[in-house]
């Protein structure tokens, strides 16, 4: 091998070994400013904004979507490598021998090829190939190859060539999306599962409440029973009424068990973790325009975003599919130089060699169903999602409209539910003042004891309802990731 050929192995491995292509995989993650949390304590008390945080640092699905982002993205890079020059280096050492004698054949052959905007091909080709036999002696035989192709039908054309580049700049674009659908999906079920672990607290917070006013009940039927206010019978009553109370206890802990746990599961945290939700549950009306709210769904939201690109693509791959069906006609030329060495009776004799050419090459599919095949299939496809389009626009026009009707609606069932709520405690004291007084009955108490309950259970509900409803329209628009101020770093 000559020391020319060897400098050029060693520049290609040394292209080869570059720490770009040869660096670790290492996916970035989104990221929310001034954020830290710290799970060193006993009990943990957990912000919602810490939750969202930890969900962003350790959910199992976005930790999965930022490493297949790393796949998506050198497919990327493969496709935008497409119009640069592409290197082969083949060589090959064979020791060889026949009756006559015994050689051995040392060669070297490197291509590069080139495809251009237009579908233009270039091809360039260097042979260096080394003899040594024992009795024939030395020769060397080497020379450069070029040839062009150039489509003028089938292949031809800006908007054929660079079609797989298009496509996957359009897939990229989707698989951006589809990341932040990804991100905006996992923070919009760790707020649900943060408000249910709250739910669970203040359902448990309620049952206790109730458990004692029952006890206090209790104490008040027994004082007024020795008084002989009171039958002793009346007491099986207000008995009951606090072993169901018990109950509702143990089953409102098992809930607050049940929802410690999926929260800890989102957040990819120890399920043995004690956390409680921290923050107090509180609400202010929010006002959002119904064409306010579509037109930011039309700009951000990632599934109707995703829907434009494939019908993008589609159109595309149509394009694509309607010249598969022309003839290959092309414009060939191409040159070629060979050099010989070899022993001669002066020494080594040198003899060199050239041919060109230049035509055109055709080729004619006859009979062949396949291309008209492709081409029917990709045109149903551009129809099809011309529906699909049509269909996703009118699907996010009735979620919009409903997420924003249904946050009116959350509102006012809170607004009302807190006005029930604070009647029925007002009805209650009124009762238990009324039953001290000796005009009214235990049952009357025991019943408007339920009322309570209940009127507090519903303004929970509602309350929760419509702080989830928030969320829900954020995801619906598409604007999770702006209200949390979150980058995807991506």
């Amino acid at each position: 091998m000559t020391r020319h050929a060897l400098r050029f192995v060693a520049l290609c491995l040394a292209v080869l070994a570059h720490p770009v292509l040869a660096g670790p995989l290492a996916p970035t993650q989104p990221a929310m400013p001034g954020k830290a949390v710290s799970l060193n304590a006993q009990t943990i008390d957990l912000t919602l904004g810490d939750a969202v945080f930890l969900g962003l640092r350790d959910n199992r699905a976005i930790r999965s979507a930022y490493l297949e982002r790393i796949a998506q993205k050198f497919d990327l890079r493969v496709e935008e490598d497409r119009f640069t020059p592409k290197l082969v280096l083949s060589g090959r050492h064979l020791a060889n021998r026949n009756q006559d004698d015994r050689y051995r054949q040392s060669e070297v052959i490197p291509q590069t090829t080139l495809l251009g905007e237009y579908g233009t091909q270039f091809s360039l080709s260097w042979s260096n190939q080394l003899t040594q036999a024992d009795r024939a002696g030395r020769t060397r035989n080497d020379g450069a190859t070029f040839t062009v192709i150039q489509p003028l039908l089938r292949g031809a054309g800006r908007d054929v060539a660079t079609a797989p580049v298009r496509l996957a700049r359009l897939a990229e674009q989707a698989n951006r999306l589809a990341l932040k659908a990804t991100v905006s999906d996992t923070i919009t079920q760790v707020i649900t599962a943060y408000r249910e672990l709250l739910r669970a607290q203040e359902q448990l917070q309620i049952a206790r409440d109730a458990m004692e006013r029952s006890r206090q009940l209790l104490a008040a039927n027994q004082a007024m029973i020795a008084a002989g206010r009171m039958a002793e019978f009346e007491i099986v009553q207000t008995e009951a009424d606090v072993a169901t109370q018990e109950l509702a206890v143990e089953e409102a802990a098992n809930q607050l068990d049940a929802s410690r746990l999926e929260l800890l599961r989102l957040l990819a945290l120890d399920l043995h973790t004690q956390i409680r939700a921290a923050d107090t549950l509180d609400a202010t009306r929010i006002e959002f325009g119904l064409a306010q709210a579509l037109t930011a769904a039309q700009e951000q939201q990632p599934t109707y975003l995703t829907q434009l690109i494939a019908t993008e693509q589609a159109a595309i791959n149509h394009t694509v599919a309607r010249n598969e069906k022309l003839w290959d006609v092309s414009l060939v030329g191409g040159a070629t130089q060979v050099r010989d060495r070899y022993p001669g009776t002066t020494g080594h004799d040198t003899t060199r060699s050239w041919e060109g050419y230049a035509g055109i090459q055709v080729d004619i599919p006859i009979g062949d169903l396949s291309r008209r095949q492709a081409e029917v299939r990709a045109r149903v496809a551009v129809e099809n999602q011309d529906i699909r389009l049509a269909d996703a626009r009118q699907s996010l026009e009735r979620d919009v409209g409903d997420a924003v009707r249904d946050l009116g609606t959350r509102w006012r069932q809170y607004e009302i539910a807190q006005r029930a709520r604070d009647l029925s405690l007002r009805k209650l004291d009124i009762e238990r003042e009324k039953l001290q007084a000796g005009r009214s009955s235990n049952f009357q108490v025991l019943s408007f004891e339920s009322d309570l309950r209940n009127a507090e259970s519903a303004r929970l509900n509602a309350l929760i309802a419509y702080l989830n409803t928030q969320a829900h329209l954020d995801q619906t628009l598409g604007t999770t990731l702006e209200s949390w101020d979150i980058d995807l770093n991506d």
